[in-house]
């Protein structure tokens, strides 16, 4: 057994002068490999007879065994010199001046929220909230939304798993449930805007999975389609900053409210860019009409004598559109690059008590 007592000697003096990790490694895959030599020195057993096998196989594994643990103990101290010699190349100067502090921005959505609220502040709305893991029934049966609606599909809408009922919790698919609550629970008059999170199984550069949406309700007696048109005007022209913005209100369906009006403003589009204000183009940029009669009875109201109106935008429609960001994943990225671009310093923020600045 000349070949195993010089393959033992080799390979116990190659892992004695193994530098690294890698170089041991090579020599372990070089010994003990499925092609390695005390591997193949294994496989021709197979070809001796009986009391040969015997006694080179105990033989050639006695040396593997203790190639194997050379090979531990070289491993142990080849790694411990390689994390001292980590730890010494990446030792910390701490006499080294500090990083300057991060500039904080506030977020576009954040500005764009308070904007809203502002607005319709002054025209003597109040904020109202509610949670976002919704009942079926708030989110779309108490706002005449059909049972066969594609809204109401799970392609669309995040459903939760059922409760003790067998009733299956949504995350709300708008913050219209908060309306229905506040019907519910409050006598008219009612001025209130709900902006919120709301969540829609869809995801592209215009939709998000999670998205935000500011919606409003006035309920009153006499109230009529007049009403909501100066109330919407008045919006769009000041979020936009332009006095004379052309509005328009162009018929539309939803379910919850009847009649229901797309609301458009005037755009122009030359030079393959966009300029809100008067043009030759329009863009739509909110959803309104007159609260449905069904769903007014639905949360107790008598529809012959109590009227009301509705409205519902998405935030980051237009953050988008005022602050010409073109693609609505980027709200997301949590990239501070582009929060640096498209954020605001905190003492530009419109707030409830300032105005839009």
């Amino acid at each position: 057994m000349a070949d195993i007592d010089s393959l033992r000697e080799k390979f116990l003096s190659d892992i004695n002068q193994a530098e690294n990790l890698d170089q041991l490694t090579s020599v372990k895959v070089d010994a003990l490999g499925k092609k390695g030599a005390i591997s193949s020195e294994l496989a021709k057993l197979g070809q001796m007879d009986a009391d040969s096998r015997k006694q080179s196989g105990q033989l050639i594994n006695a040396v593997k065994q203790e190639i194997t643990s050379a090979l531990a103990i070289k491993q142990e101290t080849l790694a411990k010199q390689a994390l001292e010699l980590k730890l010494k190349s990446e030792k910390i100067d701490v006499t080294l001046p500090s990083r300057p502090a991060p500039q904080a921005k506030m977020h576009p959505l954040s500005r764009t929220m308070e904007e809203i609220s502002a607005i319709f502040a002054d025209m003597g709305f109040v904020i109202a909230e509610g949670p976002e893991i919704e009942t079926d029934e708030n989110n779309f049966t108490a706002l005449n939304i059909p049972a066969e609606h594609p809204a109401r599909q799970e392609h669309d809408t995040f459903y939760l798993k059922p409760d003790a009922d067998g009733n299956r919790p949504v995350l709300r698919t708008h913050t219209s449930p908060v309306q229905i609550r506040t019907m519910r629970s409050t006598s008219p008059p009612i001025r209130i805007i709900v902006p919120g999170r709301t969540y829609r199984s869809d995801h592209d550069a215009t939709h998000s999975p999670m998205f935000h949406q500011c919606e409003g309700l006035v309920i009153g007696p006499d109230i009529h389609m007049g009403h909501l048109k100066a109330t919407l005007i008045d919006f769009c022209r000041s979020f936009f900053g332009v006095d004379e913005l052309p509005v328009r209100f162009r018929p539309s369906y939803f379910p919850f409210t009847e009649p229901s009006a797309e609301v458009d403003i005037g755009c122009s589009r030359e030079g393959g860019g966009l300029k809100i204000g008067a043009g030759d183009d329009w863009l739509e940029i909110l959803g309104s009409g007159m609260v449905n009669p069904r769903v007014l009875e639905n949360c107790g109201y008598d529809s012959t004598t109590t009227q009301g109106f509705a409205f519902g935008m998405g935030v980051e429609r237009l953050a988008m559109l005022k602050y010409g960001i073109p693609d609505l994943r980027t709200f997301y990225d949590s990239d501070l690059r582009w929060l640096h671009h498209y954020g605001f310093m905190p003492h530009d923020i419109a707030g409830l008590h300032t105005g839009i600045v």
